[in-house]
């Protein structure tokens, strides 16, 4: 098993983000290739083939420890690659949560602008892809520099808007997330998740975002230029994007998947959603993806996609496998 470095990231407003480095020597840089190779099931372009450097952008309130395990895959495969704790959680957590300050926002104009900034400076002319988990699809395309990355992989990425949940499950998830988690959090100046066991400690601005959220993430917040030019943050990032869903995800749903797939207008985006019985599995859900589990099953799907812009084959056809790209009329990529 690889052992990872630890490692501090600075952001420009003197936050220090806490975070884990998978690293290869520079002369083993070619380990790991051959074993990528395999993806054949679909097409989605973005130059370049072999391992370059992956961050994982987590999902809301998940600590980046959760990943580790699939970063040692990606890792054994030949990427170097990169885990860190947005501002207010985990390894980046102040010494007080009381009253702190971040949000949505921070997360990726700042947090993710600073760990590629950092990826510039330590791993000069290698390419930069990101696989990312629920909001971190979103945060990726919010940092100004988003537009250098070479491939995205997403696995349930979406920006919880209620009325794209589940309709099974609405009502419940409305109570949780949208009615108990801002009245908690107007009481205590966070959201206490860790004791509730609902994921990490949470800020008070990213409670917020996620309770106020709206059709159009624009709509709502900071000034309509601010907006704007997240809006066109988003719109220019060209890196062909693999959006993975599961029929299973109470927050990603179809809509969901496509409502955050819309704003990346400069991408080849390609949607695949799997229904787990199709692929012998009982459940995947929101968060299994990354358990240890499915390292021969799903795993392969980033893998492929990350080395070559190919996924690996499937055991069954998925239940939708198209291009979000069609949204602006692109033709499709679609195998």
């Amino acid at each position: 098993m690889s052992q990872p470095q630890r490692i501090t990231i600075a952001t420009a407003d003197a936050t220090a983000l806490g975070g884990f480095l998978w690293r290869h020597p520079p002369r083993a840089r070619d380990g790991g290739v051959e074993h990528a190779d395999a993806g054949r099931g679909g097409h989605g372009g973005g130059g370049d083939a072999g391992p370059g450097l992956v961050i994982i952008n987590a999902a809301t309130s998940v600590r980046c420890r959760y990943y580790s395990r699939f970063a040692e895959y990606l890792h054994g495969h030949g990427f170097d690659v990169l885990t860190y704790d947005y501002r207010g959680i985990g390894e980046s957590r102040p010494a007080s949560m009381r009253g702190f300050q971040a949000s949505w926002m921070d997360w990726g104009q700042k947090d993710f602008e600073a760990v590629l900034a950092y990826a510039r400076r330590e791993f000069p002319g290698q390419p930069v892809d990101v696989a990312a988990h629920s909001i971190g699809g979103f945060v990726t395309g919010l940092a100004p520099s988003s537009h250098r990355l070479r491939r995205i992989f997403t696995m349930g990425a979406q920006y919880a808007y209620w009325r794209d949940y589940a309709p099974e499950r609405r009502l419940r998830m409305l109570a949780k997330w949208h009615l108990a988690m801002p009245v908690l959090t107007a009481c205590l100046g966070y959201f206490p998740g860790r004791r509730l066991g609902w994921l990490e400690d949470t800020p008070r601005g990213v409670v917020r975002d996620w309770s106020f959220m709206g059709p159009r993430f624009e709509a709502r917040g900071a000034s309509a230029e601010g907006m704007d030019s997240r809006v066109a943050s988003m719109a220019a990032v060209t890196a062909p994007i693999l959006a993975l869903s599961v029929t299973d995800d109470e927050f990603g749903t179809e809509a969901a998947i496509d409502r955050l797939l819309a704003y990346y207008t400069g991408s080849a985006r390609t949607h695949l959603r799997l229904s787990p019985a199709s692929m012998g599995l009982a459940s995947i859900g929101h968060f299994a993806f990354f358990h240890e589990r499915f390292r021969d099953t799903l795993w392969p799907i980033a893998l492929g996609w990350l080395t070559r812009g190919q996924w690996a084959p499937l055991p069954a056809t998925p239940i939708r496998c198209d291009c979000a790209a069609s949204l602006s009329g692109s033709p499709s990529i679609c195998a």
